[in-house]
């Protein structure tokens, strides 16, 4: 598991996503980590066959068709997917492959490894990111509104 140290330089230096499975359903936790991780200043590339646009974004059947360079790719599959996808990742030239959370696969992190790839297994890149650089609160959100005021709830 990579040190604290590691996911942060991770998340620093690698800014262009490529999102595999990347859901266009608001209530999935893709969409959800996607959309953050955008507004924060990440560009997203989403790579699902369902799709054409998510997140304002073309959408791509699979990494082979991304026409630019990619720094990391995020899995939202199930594991058994994941040998084969860090195999496109190693061939399109990533440098992290992510493995997001509930999601592990010692052959994919091998394959990936020896492909000179760094490889993060079961996290959620949107809690490390706000984890790391300061958007996460007790419900793992940052709503912006500073306040010492109690809420009071009216018994009628």
């Amino acid at each position: 598991m990579p040190s604290i140290p590691t996911l942060h330089r991770i998340l620093h230096d690698n800014r262009t996503i490529a999102m595999v499975g990347l859901s266009a359903n608001w209530y999935r936790p893709s969409f959800f980590a996607a959309k953050y991780m955008q507004a924060h200043g990440y560009r997203i590339i989403p790579v699902n066959p369902n799709y054409t646009e998510v997140l304002n974004e073309k959408c791509y059947p699979e990494l082979a068709l991304i026409p630019e360079s990619v720094d990391m790719v995020t899995i939202f599959r199930r594991p058994e997917s994941t040998p084969q996808l860090a195999r496109e990742a190693v061939a399109i030239g990533a440098k992290v492959l992510w493995l997001q959370l509930g999601i592990v696969n010692a052959e994919a992190e091998q394959i990936a490894t020896h492909g000179g790839l760094e490889t993060v297994m079961d996290r959620c890149v949107k809690i490390e990111h706000a984890r790391l650089f300061g958007g996460l609160h007790f419900i793992g959100v940052n709503t912006q509104i500073i306040s010492s005021h109690r809420r009071r709830i009216s018994p009628h």
